[in-house]
């Protein structure tokens, strides 16, 4: 797998903890070049000193906070400037609340589309001319299994993930002629910091705590399709084969699976 990634730049948002940690560590084992860009300076400076200091490797950081887009655009702008071929782009960076829709507060439904649709799309759009120009590059959104099917609590979260999905599906599209490959991750829940904010009290992490997937797992299953045609990327298993089912028979599966779609 080292050959791959040789020599290659990888932009990672959302790169300081959960998932996006894990991607970045995974990448520098690898022998690519993390491009890092989050919030929490001090963890991207870890983070960089860990990677330097275990692999050899300089990876990058820049700090943003990607629902300002003036930040976004002048982040982008300094990493297209320092970096002359950027190789792949992990849209990770993203945000849930779940509550049901009249308990909701409109400053979060604004975030999480802010963050998680608005920002994808627009980074996505900010580098797209980069891969264009050099006719190559790897595009991959962290979608979610909720973007298959919306289950209470997560009506604003999960629209979110189907508008990324719709997103993915017709840029690959798009893209095809210009030999740059689009991928969208779909998951269940993985055992991250995420829930820190979509769950405070804990409820939902304890009645799905053993089909929490490993963050490491789900890295180590990304990196392996990057540079790849991979169409999507689903985990975990079972879950993935109850959303086809849900596409084919949606009120059976809302029946016969509504406790386990009120866990929330």
């Amino acid at each position: 797998m080292h050959s791959k990634f040789h020599g290659k730049r990888i932009v990672i948002t959302g790169a300081s903890s959960g998932i996006g940690e894990m991607l970045v560590k995974k990448i520098a084992a690898n022998g690519g070049t993390p491009i890092m860009i989050a919030r929490s300076l001090d963890k991207l400076r870890q983070l960089q000193d860990q990677i330097k200091e275990e692999h050899n490797i300089k990876a990058y950081y820049y700090r943003a906070d990607l629902t300002k887009i003036e930040e976004m655009d002048e982040v982008v702008s300094i990493v297209l400037k320092e970096h002359e071929t950027i190789h792949a782009l992990i849209n990770n960076a993203g945000v849930g609340v779940f509550q049901y829709i009249d308990e909701t507060k409109w400053a979060d439904i604004e975030i999480m589309f802010q963050l998680n649709v608005l920002s994808l799309i627009r980074m996505t759009k900010l580098f797209l001319p980069h891969f264009i120009h050099h006719n190559s590059g790897h595009i991959i959104n962290i979608a979610s299994q909720a973007g298959k099917i919306s289950t209470p609590k997560s009506a604003v979260y999960a629209s979110t993930k189907h508008a990324v999905i719709g997103f993915t599906n017709a840029l690959r599209q798009e893209t095809a002629k210009d030999n740059i490959a689009v991928t969208s991750v779909n998951l269940g829940p993985v055992r991250t910091n995420f829930f820190s904010l979509a769950d405070p009290d804990g409820n939902y992490q304890k009645s799905v705590d053993r089909y929490m997937l490993d963050p490491e797992k789900v890295a180590t299953k990304i990196v392996e399709h990057v540079f790849t045609q991979k169409r999507e990327i689903n985990m975990p298993l079972w879950m993935d084969l109850g959303s086809r089912l849900y596409q084919v028979f949606p009120g059976i599966m809302e029946k016969v699976l509504k406790k386990q779609f009120n866990k929330k």
